[in-house]
């Protein structure tokens, strides 16, 4: 028999190499080989990020292989990069696998792909090879794009993903309704956009079917009407919280811990943290309406954003006006900014969790810096919201307890990987 050997395939984007890499450590801690296989592109950003003091060899091997996209091609429009890398990665992934089973002893024995990555369960089905598809974000994501052939057969949407009924829709009668308008291909976008958008998950949906198991990166306590409603979808996290212990990897970037220093010089609950996710793309005027609405509060913010973004701040006085308050870096340790005790509020879940409230648009559609003010004030305000939040961590910590569903699913999937007969 030999050792198990796992190939890990995550999408190319932030949010979901990290929770791969994640899930990585975990695997090679339990005895698992371990191949990891980005794209070109991201692979260069992940190895540069990687500090002197990490040594790759320990945790398990990198490879690479093209997108599909050229060097000077935009990477932000996530339609063009997710059809390129489906016509380019699956005959070379082919042909990487043939080059991992060289050796007789290390022959890949499943694949672990980011369900955004859905043709690599069409090659491993091809190969022979079991494999399990894992969804990095809320399972309720991925419950919204397996109902979608209840949609069209309701007619609230059409075969091209366009809605065709505004209405509350619920995805099983124990879960919280949905708008149609917020559903995630109708908000990527203009029609065109939208429209691809929805035809990749159409085929996403397709080939999930192939992969032996869906694992998500979410907790049965968090969303329980969820995973009871869709027992297909096997709850095995929140795998960042679950590595408190172990440093995290996988950034694009260089992070900038001098943020750290910077929020131990501030009160417990006192600062704001704003960070929109790497490929978060403003409207010029929306970004000039977050920069003042921030300014306004006249409270401590850490700023997570882009350095391209933040040249025309600069140019304006902003980053002057806000420097004995706010601090701007181009990349932040994520964990141990929201672990910090002077982090007041990050991010708004009003609909379910009630942990903060929904930005109101103006007539133009931008949310205007006055309402971002207000906002920010009536979350820190209100002790309600800390209360629920407080709740939630405590939810997450009985998902990290021996004999949890996340645990449970967990050691039940490092069995099914080290199972290497079947």
């Amino acid at each position: 028999m030999g050792k198990p050997h796992a190939l890990l395939i995550p999408y190319a984007a932030q949010g979901h190499v990290i929770p791969m890499m994640e899930l990585m450590q975990r695997l090679v801690n339990h005895g698992v080989k371990v191949t990891f296989l980005n794209t070109d592109f991201t692979h260069k950003l992940v190895i540069n990020a990687f500090s002197t003091d990490e040594n790759l060899n320990d945790l398990a091997s990198f490879v690479s292989l093209p997108d599909g996209v050229e060097a000077e091609e935009d990477r932000k429009d996530v339609c063009k990069l997710a059809d390129a890398i489906f016509h380019v990665m699956p005959s070379k992934l082919e042909e990487l696998i043939y080059k991992l089973n060289i050796n007789e002893g290390e022959k890949v024995t499943c694949i672990v792909a980011d369900t955004c990555m859905g043709w690599a369960f069409e090659v491993a089905d091809k190969l022979r090879i079991r494999s399990a598809a894992f969804w990095t974000a809320s399972a309720a994501g991925l419950a919204l794009l397996w109902s979608i052939p209840k949609f069209l057969e309701d007619g609230i949407i059409d075969n091209k993903g366009i809605l065709m009924k505004k209405q509350m829709v619920q995805l099983s009668p124990t879960m919280p309704a949905i708008n149609s308008e917020n559903f995630m291909w109708a908000r990527i976008g203009d029609m065109k956009t939208q429209e691809t958008a929805f035809h990749f998950a159409i085929k996403t949906n397709e080939f999930v079917k192939l992969a032996d198991c869906v694992i998500c990166n979410s907790a049965y306590e968090l969303e329980t009407s969820t995973f009871t409603s869709f027992p297909d979808i096997l709850p095995i996290g929140p795998l960042l919280a679950s590595n408190r212990v172990a440093k995290q990897i996988g950034h694009f970037w260089k992070e900038d811990s001098t943020c750290l220093t910077w929020l131990d010089q501030h009160p417990i609950g006192s600062v704001i943290y704003v960070a929109f996710g790497s490929f978060t793309v403003f409207d010029s005027r929306q970004f000039d309406e977050l920069a003042v609405g921030l300014e306004m509060t006249n409270m401590p913010f850490l700023w997570v954003v882009r350095p391209d973004m933040f040249e025309d701040m600069k140019n304006d006085g902003f980053d002057d006006r806000i420097s004995e308050r706010g601090k701007i870096v181009g990349w932040a340790p994520q964990q141990k900014v929201l672990n910090h005790p002077s982090v007041g509020c990050f991010m708004y879940i009003s609909d379910v969790w009630k942990t903060g409230l929904e930005f109101e648009k103006d007539e133009s559609g931008i949310v205007s810096s006055e309402e971002i003010k207000n906002k920010i004030e009536q979350v820190l305000e209100n002790k309600e919201f800390k209360v629920r939040a407080i709740d939630l961590k405590e939810k997450v910590a009985v998902a990290l307890t021996e004999g949890s569903h996340s645990e449970k699913n967990f050691s039940n999937f490092i069995d099914w990987i080290q199972d290497t007969d079947n």
